[in-house]
């Protein structure tokens, strides 16, 4: 059905539970294709005992080098890409395949519903220690969103032959933030409109605990979400809020596909606040020379 690329950095234990999840909250049979980034904490071993199939690197390549590598892995034609502090929660395939055949094309990106640290508030833990599965169970079902329109996170899932044509994430964006909204614009600019977040597509997020785990190391190097933004307003002449607020219409009810935006008053007065900032960033502010990275 669907081959789910998970990039792990040692955090073999929240890797297994995502793993656990899947197979036990699927309907259907998946492939899943962790990257391993470094896996000094058994993660190698885990997936060896568990025969599942990953790729490796002995350091810490990121997330977009770790998706570019495990994709060309898939056997399916449906790329899902996940956290390994996600729980899947059940039937979230049964969901997801019907969204996907309710389409006459591949040209989509869906995207789930997170629970705790996303759309939806219920509080069963913020980590393994605390965490209620038997809580979240039951309570999924009631705990609601609604179907929305420009999902910019994981996880979400894209045709293969899309994901290739767009050269899948774009690695300037090292370890990863900014890369979402990034491949959505290589997206928009292949013709692609719905962006669909789903509501019944749900995954219980612990939040980030790699980032929380590695914050003050001193020399591991986590997410940095400024510099993600540089990088991408240096690679499309606008901020990932602009494109957000005029282009996808994040978070707002979805109703049908996207149309190009509505260039009125606010949206070039927007846009030249964006153009200074560009100038700022590329003539004055030094962020590693990071414009010398920028790929399209």
């Amino acid at each position: 059905m669907f081959s789910i690329i998970i990039p792990t950095f040692n955090n073999i234990r929240y890797l297994k539970k995502c793993v656990e999840s899947i197979k036990k909250n699927s309907t259907y049979d998946h492939q899943i294709i962790p990257h391993v980034n470094e896996g000094s904490d058994g993660t190698i071993n885990f997936l060896d005992q568990e025969k599942i199939e990953y790729t490796y690197t002995s350091y810490n390549s990121g997330i977009c080098t770790g998706m570019n590598m495990a994709v060309k892995k898939s056997k399916y034609n449906y790329i899902l890409y996940a956290h390994d502090d996600f729980y899947f929660c059940p039937k979230w395939d049964v969901v997801l395949k019907k969204e996907v055949e309710k389409l006459s094309h591949n040209k989509f990106y869906l995207s789930g519903t997170m629970v705790n640290n996303g759309q939806i508030e219920l509080d069963c833990g913020n980590n393994l220690e605390t965490f209620n599965e038997k809580k979240l169970l039951k309570e999924i079902n009631n705990a609601n969103f609604y179907d929305f329109q420009g999902s910019t996170w994981a996880p979400h899932l894209i045709h293969k032959d899309l994901w290739n044509k767009v050269g899948g994430f774009s690695e300037e964006f090292f370890p990863g933030t900014g890369s979402d909204p990034d491949l959505n614009m290589k997206l928009w600019n292949e013709g692609v409109r719905v962006f669909k977040g789903i509501n019944d597509f749900k995954v219980y997020h612990f939040g980030s605990i790699v980032t929380r785990k590695y914050k003050n190391h001193p020399t591991i190097k986590t997410e940095s979400g400024s510099r993600g933004g540089k990088i991408f307003l240096l690679k499309w002449g606008f901020t990932i809020n602009f494109f957000k607020k005029y282009f996808l219409k994040s978070d707002t009810k979805y109703i049908s596909e996207l149309t190009d935006p509505k260039k009125n008053i606010k949206f070039f007065l927007e846009l030249i606040l964006c153009k200074f900032n560009y100038l700022y960033i590329k003539y004055i502010y030094n962020i590693n020379n990071c414009h010398k990275l920028i790929k399209k």
